[in-house]
């Protein structure tokens, strides 16, 4: 608040109505840092949307970070995008027209090529409307309900003030997305990686057993969560386990049903012709053994030291375990000149033996 950026991410939820007042789609908002130091953390949120809205000003143009972002959607798999030019109170008409022509041609050959382009103000409220007619067409992708469910925690919180009497304490609040399957109210669920704790001078990590007492999308309290939009569920948990997103990154499900972790993953991994995000043009080498990777899986983070390359695939073992499926989508940074830098995307392919 006292620097006026977004560092960590942030929620919103709306009910988009017809003119006759019907409410005819809902809605919710994550709000991605946009600076280049906070991919991490984008990348995290790009793991809840089925839909990104990429802003561009009118007045400052395409930056290192855009390209950077626009590829970042690219590699968490994100097919619809809506550009809005924004801030076009700020500038002269022509130069408005000129910045949406360097947009068109910025958007040439990339996944967002055919997106459509919105001019407008958010501070004179210009066009609004516009981008919510666009929200309203997307078609919404087609869930999985009937698979073991799978929900990727992006925030955790204690929601108690201070003061708040020991009877009226609410438990820990898991905040994040359903990927697939159901949850309802009353459900025995566990948290993985869960706890991080140190045994004999080693790192080990222990599940996390509660029972989910709440569901929450927006304002509105539900008796089960389907897949689409954010959620907050309030479990049992003793709130200290939930303060400070400390356990942002981990996934739920039904007791018993979630995979075990892996230290170790194989990929099958793409990468980019040159880095994104500087302002000069570097070539992205392939990657190497012994060398480290940031490693962006659903809303986790993790750095691999990447063992063995055969091709487009790599063995890694990872700092941080993680919670493997197969095919997972996941973003692949770099350590250049002392910052990550996104290089690629891919998909896991398996645990090494």
């Amino acid at each position: 608040m006292k620097r006026g950026i977004t560092i960590k991410l942030g929620y919103a939820d709306l009910i988009i109505n017809d003119k006759q007042g019907k409410p005819i789609r809902y809605v919710s908002f994550v709000d991605a840092p946009g600076h280049e130091m906070l991919m991490a953390t984008m990348l995290s949120g790009a793991a809840m949307m089925d839909v990104a809205i990429l802003v561009i000003a009118a007045n400052e143009g395409i930056k290192p970070q855009t390209r950077e972002h626009l590829m970042a959607l690219q590699a968490k798999n994100i097919k619809n995008i809506i550009i809005v030019q924004n801030k076009i109170d700020l500038v002269e008409k022509h130069e408005a027209i000129r910045n949406y022509k360097a947009i068109k041609e910025f958007i040439k050959g990339t996944v967002a090529e055919n997106s459509e382009i919105i001019p407008i103000s958010a501070q004179q409220e210009i066009n609004l409307d516009k981008i919510l007619n666009e929200l309203e067409n997307i078609k919404i992708p087609e869930r999985d309900l009937k698979s073991e469910p799978i929900f990727i925690i992006a925030r955790s919180f204690d929601i108690n003030k201070p003061g708040t009497q020991v009877s009226e304490l609410k438990g820990g609040v898991l905040g994040g997305a359903l990927k697939k399957g159901k949850l309802k109210v009353n459900d025995e669920i566990e948290i993985k990686p869960g706890l991080m704790l140190k045994k004999e001078n080693q790192l080990i990590y222990e599940t996390i057993k509660t029972k989910i007492l709440g569901i929450y999308k927006g304002k509105y309290k539900v008796k089960e969560a389907t897949p689409g939009g954010s959620i907050a569920l309030e479990t049992e948990l003793d709130p200290i386990l939930t303060k400070a997103d400390s356990l942002a990154g981990c996934i739920a499900g039904l007791t018993g049903k979630l995979a075990e972790i892996k230290d170790n993953i194989k990929i099958k991994f793409n990468l980019f012709k040159e880095v994104l995000g500087m302002q000069e043009k570097l070539q992205v080498e392939n990657i190497k053994t012994t060398e480290m990777l940031l490693l962006s899986i659903n809303t986790s983070i993790s750095i691999g030291n990447v063992v063995k390359v055969q091709g487009n695939v790599a063995e890694l073992n990872l700092r941080i375990p993680i919670v493997p499926f197969s095919h997972e989508n996941i973003g692949i940074a770099r350590n250049i000149q002392g910052h990550w830098r996104l290089i690629g995307w891919g998909e896991i392919i398996g645990e090494t033996k």
